[in-house]
């Protein structure tokens, strides 16, 4: 049944993407809009639509789509050369995720999920009040100690099946309701409090500095994004947490003899050097000028000593695991991303999308409109990797026209991008949690709708006030 929702889901995509790009073709031929771009400018827009249709839609491979846009950049003449079109695979935050989706790997196979998992059944004895408080608390700083949400939710979700058990909570009671929008949606917003929590900041910081926009190091990237989502995210999940109270089964209590005993496992000698070496390396992050010591220098170095022989945690076939098809998609993204700001096509696109802000408006009116047109372009791309890509430089071209700081306006397009949640398929921790079918249909849209609009308010304010 949920197969068959997600195909539901994605055949809506393929056909609202297929209906828009027909519309966009048809309204810039009618108005005569066309005639504003130059030839390769519309080139690169019909490639642009067309990889927005193959990526969102997804009617062939990725990795076949993500080839195919690399071929058209060669074919439509938008670069002269093979190296230019591969341009995009020289981003460091390409090697960047590939590294530290190694180090996630590594981490796991130590041990470190099973003792964080140990740590949250032990501390859940004081109480189901002390998991609906503390989980949401633990789940905010967790991607500062595990850089991946999809391994935080598959190592959680079978925690809190546990903790339903200890409380003596039926199956699917609020509790369990509770606890998998914490580790599905909540953990995918987590994710950006630092940018080596997951793929998606890692590409939003490389970007910011790409553009010139900052060097933002860990620590500013932390202090810039961490307090507006922490704040955001807690007061969403009180919001959700009575929203399940008011609409849940009031008798989740099953009546237990006792609670039942919650096993957890040792760990041994190899866990504290592979964990040491980790925090080592996040130190190095925190205390080190990037001019002076690269991003990619630390984490270089923990897979070779990750691979080393006495450790043994990377090989080869680990590396072959890593998930290429979502590299190709990543590499070609960004090389057409380079394309559309060199040629001036996101800067002509921006011209035209500025022309829905009122004349004379005011600086909360522009960024409201921004808002809601990142918030639109956000909804066609099932990737938000793939979506901060193509969706940054047109926007960024925003910053000039309407003289708001690039900075701020770079965070706006970022919280926006990787709070977007509104269908299942927006993000894989999202489609996790909907698929164990834990959360009913209407609370599950009901909880995603409201997050998505709630933190594009809150990126509106933080825009407006604290950026």
């Amino acid at each position: 049944m949920r197969v068959r929702e997600m195909l539901l889901f994605k055949n809506i995509v393929r056909y609202s993407l297929f209906c828009i790009t027909a519309i966009a073709l048809f309204g810039l031929w009618n108005a005569g809009i066309w005639r504003e771009f130059t030839p390769e400018q519309l080139r690169t827009l019909l490639l642009l639509l067309l990889a927005i249709y193959l990526w969102g839609a997804a009617p062939i491979p990725t990795g076949a789509s993500s080839i195919l846009i690399l071929a058209m950049l060669l074919l439509l003449g938008l670069v002269d050369t093979m190296e230019e079109a591969v341009i995009g695979f020289l981003s460091p935050a390409l090697y960047f995720i590939f590294m530290l989706s190694l180090i996630s790997k590594s981490l796991v196979k130590v041990g470190m999920d099973r003792v964080i998992a140990g740590f949250l059944l032990k501390v859940s004895r004081g109480g189901p009040a002390f998991v609906i408080i503390g989980m949401p608390l633990f789940i905010s700083v967790l991607p500062i100690f595990l850089p991946s949400a999809v391994a935080r939710f598959k190592m959680l979700l079978p925690v809190t099946v546990s903790l339903n058990r200890f409380y003596g909570f039926r199956e699917k009671s609020v509790f369990q309701k509770y606890c998998i929008y914490v580790i599905g949606m909540m953990n995918q917003n987590a994710t950006m409090i630092i940018y080596t929590g997951g793929g998606f900041p890692i590409l939003a910081s490389q970007l910011i500095r790409d553009y010139q926009i900052a060097n933002l190091g860990w620590m500013d990237w932390f202090l810039l994004i961490a307090p507006p989502l922490w704040i955001g995210a807690f007061i969403l999940a009180f919001l959700v947490w009575n929203y399940l109270k008011r609409v849940g089964n009031t008798e989740d209590k099953e009546p237990i003899p006792k609670h039942e005993e919650i096993e957890t496992q040792g760990i041994n000698s190899t866990f504290w050097i592979v964990t040491g070496a980790f925090v080592l390396m996040i130190l190095t992050w925190i205390v080190t000028d990037q001019n002076r010591v690269p991003l990619l220098l630390p984490p270089m170095l923990l897979i070779v000593f990750y691979s080393l022989p006495r450790i043994g945690l990377i090989t080869n076939r680990t590396i072959r695991s890593f998930d290429w098809e979502n590299f190709l998609l990543l590499g070609a993204s960004f090389s057409l991303g380079y394309i559309l700001e060199a040629n001036g096509t996101a800067q002509q696109l921006a011209g035209m999308l500025v022309e829905l802000i009122p004349d004379n408006a005011g600086i909360v009116i522009k960024v409201v409109i921004i808002a809601l047109i990142v918030f639109v372009l956000r909804f066609f791309f099932v990737v938000p990797s793939s979506a901060v890509i193509v969706i940054f430089p047109i926007v960024m071209s925003y910053s000039e026209l309407i003289g708001l700081p690039p900075i701020q306006l770079a965070f706006l397009i970022i919280l926006i991008i990787g709070s977007m949640m509104v269908l299942p398929i927006h993000t894989t921790t999202t489609y996790l949690a909907y698929d164990t079918g834990i959360l009913r249909k209407k609370e599950h849209y009901t909880i995603s709708i409201f997050s998505s609009l709630f933190f594009m308010g809150i990126a509106i304010l933080s825009t407006l006030y604290y950026w």
